[in-house]
């Protein structure tokens, strides 16, 4: 198990939370991919509109 996914297991993070962690073209240093936020949260990953 990787730590995101004991993070959100434990409820050491949320799935708000957890979004940061997500690599997209407008955050390129991000540590899991949209599939891993699936597998670890069960809700697909749907990037947020720009302000």
């Amino acid at each position: 198990m990787e730590f995101w996914q004991i993070a959100f297991m434990f409820k050491w993070v949320t799935a708000e939370q957890l979004r940061i962690a997500v690599k997209t073209d407008t955050n390129p240093f991000g540590e899991i991919t949209p599939e891993q936020y699936k597998a670890i949260t069960k809700q697909e990953f749907e990037a947020q509109a720009e302000a």
